[in-house]
């Protein structure tokens, strides 16, 4: 009632917690994102209980196209076009975890793009944020627990347990990263199992390496791998690490 401005609303059944105390805890994870801005994250408006079922997140409607229907379309992304919106995308994240939070599981399906009428110009919004760490710290999940994200862009500790973290959301986007400028994911497997053994081998995967990758360069090669190194040590310190490597290209 603030503005005319469209807003999203997206329901959580009661079901998804165990008891008042997850719901509460949900609630309160949520509200921290009123203190992130960035044009690269969707802005939030407000979460609370609506009834006895739900809970209620209200955020701004995403503009442009997902980007898991522009690739599924048959978009393609020139290695520039990748680097911008990587570097966008860092600084969406910067926010983020400048806020103490988590995205926790990007993805195409959480990435929109609005595209220039002559496709000059990319920008990109980062959208659900939260969810998958907000589920993780309402459930007080630890080790040994269900892997709550997405396996094909998840990093390997989180199929054992971890939580998700500034490293782990460095991952995440230096898979999609990967996945826009060769075509292809960084693993060959299909099943969860064949993409879990491909994450624990020792080295990162390589763009020019990949089978059916398109190449790249190989200064963005090899910033993309540092991203998806196996070990969180090896990858990339901060968003704003990755971003800035990035735009030295």
């Amino acid at each position: 009632h603030e503005t005319d401005t469209r807003r999203e609303l997206q329901l959580f059944p009661y079901g998804m917690f165990d008891g008042d105390e997850e719901a509460d805890d949900f609630v309160s994870t949520w509200k921290s994102w009123a203190g992130v801005s960035s044009p690269a994250v969707l802005g939030f408006h407000g979460v609370m209980k609506l009834d006895s079922l739900n809970l209620s997140l209200v955020t701004d409607l995403p503009s442009g196209t997902n980007l898991r229907q522009m690739l599924a379309d048959g978009r393609e992304f020139t290695e520039a076009e990748v680097i911008t919106l990587g570097v966008e995308l860092c600084r969406g994240l910067v926010a983020i975890h400048e806020a103490g939070l988590v995205h926790g599981d990007i993805k195409p399906h959480t990435i929109f793009i609005v595209e220039g009428a002559e496709g000059d110009r990319l920008v990109p919004t980062l959208v659900d944020g939260g969810v998958t760490a907000g589920l993780w710290t309402a459930k007080h999940l630890g080790e040994n627990t269900a892997l709550i994200g997405t396996p094909f862009y998840a990093p390997i500790e989180q199929f054992g347990g971890d939580a998700p973290d500034v490293l782990s959301d460095i991952y995440n986007l230096s898979t999609v990263l990967f996945e826009l400028a060769a075509g292809v994911l960084p693993w060959e497997g299909k099943s969860f199992l064949e993409v879990f053994q491909a994450k624990l081998e020792p080295k990162a995967p390589h763009i020019n390496q990949r089978t059916g990758a398109r190449s790249v360069s190989s200064g963005f090669d090899d910033i993309i791998a540092k991203g998806l190194s196996p070990k969180r040590a090896d990858r990339h310190t901060s968003a704003k690490a990755l971003g800035d490597a990035l735009s030295a290209l």
